[in-house]
């Protein structure tokens, strides 16, 4: 977890669809929050060492609370399954203060696309663009009616008539067209997209096929991603600052060998998602595994992310 941890309290917990709570959480001194920005996420420690990164949807201009909203997710690594069956209210959490890999940019005009759980961010998005006056529409796709969160807050929102609803088992007039909607939103819009790894890529994938540039695609992965792993070997990561060299097996992460050789890097989702374990390579090409770095930062090869990362050679040598 980020160094800066909070202690704040479940003031709040509201079943918001099917399979999907929010959680209220409110400082326990009854002070201010640390401030922050649309498209913002903190880590919540769940369970003693099960942290998860939740993104905020409340209003940024809030300082008295967060409010994140939280899947049950069927393959769940422990982190949902906590959220929905053991926290309660009044019961007291340990969080980081929140960080923004996901920022809103200056644009002519913002398309926000939601898949499923994927909606806390873009609807955080959607009221403060609604906020300061922006031009943006907003695309909200789920499985069905109920799983759709929020939905009572976007419809009674000053926003309401620029959110789009898209729903799998609904009839095919209403589902996300999304050629159309990429070439209305024109040369200079920006596009921004959240939910599960393949509503992502379908996205993104859809807007590189119509010359859109990276440079206009945001998005953020709530999990890792499947690698085969089956051909991973060993190599060796060495420290510039001391010259040590620690040995990473094939069975082993770079945190967790250097962990083991005494080295702790801070780390929060070890999924290759977050960013927070991100390191300078100062020597060696990574076998870059994670969600969080641009194509152009990962050609680079001048930074990886240990916690999922590996090499292509037989040698790292990393800025420790």
């Amino acid at each position: 977890m980020d160094s800066t941890q909070l202690t704040v309290r479940i003031v709040r917990k509201v079943a918001e669809a099917l399979d999907i709570v929010s959680l209220e959480l409110a400082p326990v001194d009854g002070q201010t929050l640390p401030s922050f920005s649309a498209g913002s996420h903190i880590d919540v420690e769940v369970q003693p060492g099960l942290i998860r990164q939740y993104s905020l949807c409340n209003d940024p201009t809030e300082a008295h609370r967060y409010l994140i909203g939280v899947l049950r997710d069927p393959a769940s690594r422990g982190g949902s399954v906590a959220v929905h069956d053991a926290l309660v209210e009044g019961q007291t959490l340990r969080i980081s203060a929140p960080r923004n890999h996901f920022a809103l940019v200056p644009a002519k005009r913002s398309v926000l696309l939601a898949g499923g759980i994927g909606v806390t961010p873009i609807l955080c998005m959607a009221e403060r663009l609604a906020r300061t006056g922006a031009d943006f529409e907003m695309h909200y796709c789920a499985r069905s009616a109920e799983r759709a969160a929020f939905v009572e807050r976007i419809r009674t929102s000053g926003f309401a008539d620029r959110v789009h609803f898209h729903y799998d088992d609904g009839d095919a007039a209403q589902k996300l067209d999304l050629p159309a909607v990429l070439e209305a939103a024109g040369a200079d819009a920006h596009l921004y997209v959240c939910g599960p790894g393949g509503f992502i890529d379908f996205v993104t994938k859809g807007a590189a096929a119509r010359q859109w540039t990276s440079d206009r695609v945001h998005f953020e992965y709530f999990a890792g991603q499947k690698v085969d792993t089956s051909a991973d070997g060993s190599f060796e990561v060495k420290l510039a600052s001391s010259g040590k060299c620690v040995s990473v097996p094939p069975t082993k992460s770079v945190v967790v060998a250097l962990r083991e050789a005494g080295v702790n890097i801070e780390v929060s989702c070890e999924q290759g998602v977050c960013g927070t374990c991100l390191t300078r390579v100062l020597e060696g090409e990574p076998d870059h595994r994670d969600n969080y770095l641009t194509d152009e930062e990962k050609a680079a090869n001048n930074q990886f992310l240990p916690c999922c990362s590996r090499a292509r050679g037989k040698l790292l040598v990393l800025d420790l």
